[in-house]
């Protein structure tokens, strides 16, 4: 399975609603949300700053989480970002690659 980072910014009643169930509620909700789409909740944090939430997760494919970002940000109580993680073996096969690239202007 594949590593998703989801940034979630939520709004005035997205705030609400942790607000009133509290915390543990809302990443208890998130965990079976994400476990429906076939993934798992590695870890789940709330911070301030840019974001309200960072949740990592695995997802048996992109198809997945792209469902899973939608599902949130469709709901307008939250927006999301996703970045996909990739391990260090990941990194060191890519930089096994051969890629042909030419820089713009050149």
């Amino acid at each position: 399975m594949a590593k998703y980072m989801f940034e979630a910014k939520y709004s005035v009643e997205g705030a609400k609603g942790i607000a009133k169930a509290g915390g543990t509620a809302r990443r208890a909700a998130v965990e079976k949300s994400v476990a429906s789409a076939g993934g798992r909740v590695e870890t789940f944090y709330f911070a301030f700053g840019g974001r309200d939430a960072i949740v990592i997760c695995d997802f048996p494919d992109n198809v997945s989480a792209a469902a899973m970002a939608l599902a949130v940000n469709q709901s307008g109580a939250a927006s999301t970002s996703t970045v996909v993680l990739l391990t260090a073996e990941e990194m060191d096969a890519a930089t096994k690659k051969s890629v042909s690239y030419q820089p713009p202007g050149k």
